[in-house]
């Protein structure tokens, strides 16, 4: 049996593996997105986690598939009781959300709109986390050098903070939420969120959802800390660099049907010294006798920081190997080796 970690403070036990789900309803059929369901359940993993704007590519045909999806699985298997459920809100701007046109943003009537659809599609009143998917406030995210503070924008017409919690703090009381978390937040936004809960302003944090790779460790820097005393845990996406990290592009390589290939969405590996991480990894993986995205796995896995690493899947091929990391141990030793790595070539993809 595994064993299960706490998702901060909120009582609630989670495996060390989350099931992301989000190219369910592109990647990915309904039967398929079954299929994994029915596997990592068995395998003992309770967490599953999606977003009100999955799946991806984001786009308006194919919004919200994934949630419908989970949602079909969740009535024919009446195993709710056994799911440990995550969805996301999606933050500031996004214009085809909403049936007005407007701008998403997070506040108490985006918010309130969100939830209740997201729990039409799961088929549940309840949802265990609700994450804000990105911030509300103007940041540069998802963008090359998107780690780059450039300063504050002029004017900052973001929804106060506290207005957001209140907003989350309704759905609590309303048993329409167990939970909340962030998600691609900076250590000022979870210390902002932390005070606006000590101040009464909502419930408190459980979660922070970031990237976090072997060659995207920005986290560890600030975060990490701040995450391990304040108890709340990382959910770290992207634990393979959107397969990068498997070395199924080296050396320029598109194999058919993977996500590079298919809707090219890689520039984040595409980047000065990437190419060479990688290979240091991979060859370290051989040198090892593992299978390199185990490796990987199993690194981020291992993080006292990390609550859980979320795993994505297009085969079950793919999804066996990725939970079979939970087997691989990072010993001193591969850890020294792997952190001389990192010393060589650090973050080349943030």
């Amino acid at each position: 049996m595994l064993t299960k970690r706490k998702l901060g403070r909120a009582g609630i036990d989670v495996t060390p593996i989350c099931l992301g789900s989000m190219m369910w309803g592109q990647q990915n059929t309904e039967a398929e997105g079954h299929a994994q369901l029915d596997y990592t359940i068995e395998r003992g993993i309770n967490f599953i986690d999606t977003a009100e704007i999955y799946s991806v590519p984001p786009k308006p045909e194919t919004q919200g598939s994934t949630e419908r999806i989970i949602g079909t699985w969740l009535a024919s298997r009446k195993n709710r009781d056994k799911v440990v459920l995550a969805s996301k809100v999606a933050g500031r701007g996004n214009t085809w959300l909403r049936p007005d046109g407007k701008p998403t943003r997070l506040d108490d009537a985006n918010i309130r709109y969100a939830i209740e659809q997201s729990l039409k599609r799961l088929q549940t009143d309840y949802l265990d986390l609700y994450q804000l998917h990105w911030p509300d406030r103007p940041l540069l995210l998802f963008q090359d050098n998107s780690t780059i503070f450039r300063g504050l924008p002029q004017p900052d017409d973001g929804v106060p903070m506290e207005d957001t919690l209140g907003a989350l703090a309704r759905l609590v009381n309303e048993g329409k939420v167990r939970a909340v978390g962030i998600s691609n937040e900076t250590a000022w936004g979870v210390s902002h969120f932390l005070r606006a809960h000590e101040t009464g302003k909502g419930p408190r944090i459980a979660s922070i959802q970031n990237a976090y790779n072997l060659i995207n460790r920005t986290y560890e820097t600030g975060l990490a800390e701040m995450g391990l005393r304040e108890d709340v845990g990382l959910l770290a996406y992207s634990p393979l660099a959107q397969g990068y990290l498997t070395g199924k592009y080296k050396n320029g390589a598109r194999p058919a049907g993977a996500r590079a290939t298919l809707y090219n969405r890689g520039q984040r590996q595409e980047k000065p010294n990437v190419e060479e991480a990688i290979a240091a990894y991979l060859a370290l993986a051989q040198e090892y006798g593992l299978d390199p995205a185990q490796m990987a796995l199993a690194f981020v896995t291992s993080r006292p920081f990390v609550t859980a690493t979320i795993i994505g899947a297009s085969t079950m091929e793919q999804l066996k190997t990725d939970i079979d990391s939970l087997d691989i141990k990072i010993t001193p030793e591969l850890e020294d080796r792997i952190n001389a790595i990192h010393q060589r070539y650090p973050n080349p993809a943030p």
